[in-house]
């Protein structure tokens, strides 16, 4: 979950209290669900977001092991 947060920070930057309009999240957005960037709003995104809330947390989990892995070939 933290991994989830810290990708969540570094995604909104500029947009915190508003991610749904951060370019980045709205692209990303865009080509999962295929609705357009320009459209998102913030019901779309939370809509997303509580209705994936599976796939948010593997991709969570994910991203804590590939920083793992990363911070691993750092020590090396």
């Amino acid at each position: 979950m933290v991994e989830g947060i810290r990708f969540l920070w570094s995604a909104t930057q500029g947009y915190r209290l508003r991610p749904w309009r951060s370019p980045y999240l709205r692209w990303r957005l865009e080509t999962y669900s295929g609705k357009k960037a320009e459209t998102v709003e913030a019901k779309d995104f939370w809509r997303l977001m509580w209705g994936e809330r599976g796939q948010v947390l593997r991709f969570s989990r994910w991203l804590g092991e590939m920083r793992g892995y990363a911070e691993g070939e750092k020590g090396r």
